[in-house]
């Protein structure tokens, strides 16, 4: 059976069908043959369930707050706040672009946005500087990764919603590994800059950092409007995501009046688009997970893989490399509603803390994002930077390999993921 279900969707994969095709269809066709007394109504439960839970209103709200601010000032002013204050150290201005990706990422929660907002100021001046392309391009993808670990994280959401995890758990968790990335990636902006003799700039007096500071003020309250009131208990994910679209939408249109109502309305058309290819692969990959659990498919895969008496380390080990695999090749909430219903039992028989593995997995989503042969991250450069496939990847392989090591220390040392959940959310 198992063999029928993950074969017919690699024929239909091959076949170039839309992914939730195969999502649905092979699913059902394995239920019609070996499940016959199965009704059409249960699957057509399963696929409404996929999006019935209430905290998945916080991903179309998150995706309309991340699009009206990277259409608006937020990410130039948050550039030019962190440039007045780093901009002065040896690999000052590659330091620059990954911190203001990983402000960028507490803001709109959106790798893609992130190569788009903070690409287009920050890319020409590191060329300028002497970076190069390949490295300034390489620098943008991966540092835009970090968006997926500090919260808002869509992947959190979804994580969440097929797990049952507790979303508010992760959001505060991915800061953790979130600054431990930014951190090796200044370490190797400040090594390359050194290697490369690459000149500073000139320190900014105080006044130009307060000045910086007055004109990013309003975009540095999105963090503190997410993190504050999820940490506070104040709000739920779901109610922070509703919170950051009105403000986003105060800070953009009423406050910096860059944007206008009607590139609101079309800001939503957008999202809307964006929405409706990410529930119905939801839906989809719900009769997945139902019929992968129902024919207790990991209990057939997972021994041969781990063996019977497998430890901590070395599923979290195969988890990740598993999820980066998939996240390589296939859209990452694809590879979430595929593995995470194989593994997630295994990971509560073993009693590990499931917002652990929800980290771990938004990291391989991460990579799997600026990974060749398929990375979004990849082509989103390409489109927007007008840069060759060879060219946009010829450096990336640095960068990667401290996602790896980064990957390596979560493992090693939940801690780091886990000691800022643990004090906000300890009883």
């Amino acid at each position: 059976m198992m063999y029928l279900m993950f074969g017919l969707m690699v024929v239909l994969l091959i076949l170039s069908f839309p992914m939730m095709v195969p999502l649905v269809l092979a699913p059902l066709v394995t239920v019609a043959v070996y499940y016959p007394k199965i009704d059409a109504v249960t699957m057509a439960q399963q696929i409404l369930g996929g999006v019935r839970p209430m905290s998945l209103v916080a991903v179309p709200m998150f995706i309309f707050a991340a699009d009206i601010i990277s259409s608006g000032q937020a990410a130039r002013r948050l550039t030019d706040l962190v440039l007045c204050f780093l901009g002065h150290i040896k690999g000052g201005l590659a330091i620059t672009t990954a911190a203001a990706c990983t402000a960028f990422g507490a803001v709109s929660g959106s790798c893609q946005a992130t190569v788009v907002a903070i690409g287009g100021p920050m890319r020409p001046r590191l060329i300028e500087d002497g970076y190069g392309e390949g490295f300034s391009t390489a620098l943008l993808i991966n540092a835009a990764g970090i968006a997926l670990l500090i919260p808002p994280s869509i992947g959190m959401i979804i994580y969440g919603v097929v797990t049952g995890s507790s979303v508010g758990e992760m959001f505060i968790a991915g800061i953790g590994p979130g600054f431990l990335v930014f951190m090796l990636f200044s370490l190797y902006c400040y090594y390359d800059a050194w290697r490369r003799k690459i000149p500073i700039h000139p320190k900014s007096s105080w006044k130009e950092r307060g000045q910086a500071l007055k004109k990013a003020v309003m975009a540095l309250g999105f963090p503190i409007i997410i993190l504050g009131g999820i940490y506070t208990g104040l709000t739920s994910p779901t109610e922070a995501s509703a919170i950051a679209v009105f403000y986003a939408f105060v800070v953009e249109v009423v406050i910096y009046r860059n944007l206008k109502l009607k590139d609101i309305y079309r800001i939503a058309l957008s999202t809307g688009l964006v929405t409706g290819v990410v529930f119905i692969l939801l839906a989809m990959g719900a009769v997945f997970s139902w019929v992968v659990g129902f024919a207790r498919i990991p209990d057939q895969i997972l021994p041969s893989i781990l063996g019977e008496a497998p430890s901590m380390v070395s599923l979290l080990v195969v988890i990740s490399i598993a999820y980066l695999i998939a996240c390589m090749f296939v859209d990452s909430i694809v590879a979430i509603m595929i593995l995470s219903p194989i593994f997630h039992p295994k990971v509560i028989a073993l009693g590990i803390d499931p917002v652990l593995v929800g980290i771990l997995v938004t990291m391989q989503v991460a990579i799997g994002a600026v990974t060749p042969p398929f990375g979004c991250n990849i082509f989103t450069a390409m489109a927007i930077y007008k840069q060759p496939y060879g060219s946009a990847v010829s450096k990336v392989w640095g960068f990667l390999f401290l996602y790896v090591v980064s990957v390596a220390l979560i493992i090693a040392f939940p801690q780091i993921a886990l000691f800022l959940r643990d004090m906000a959310f300890s009883k």
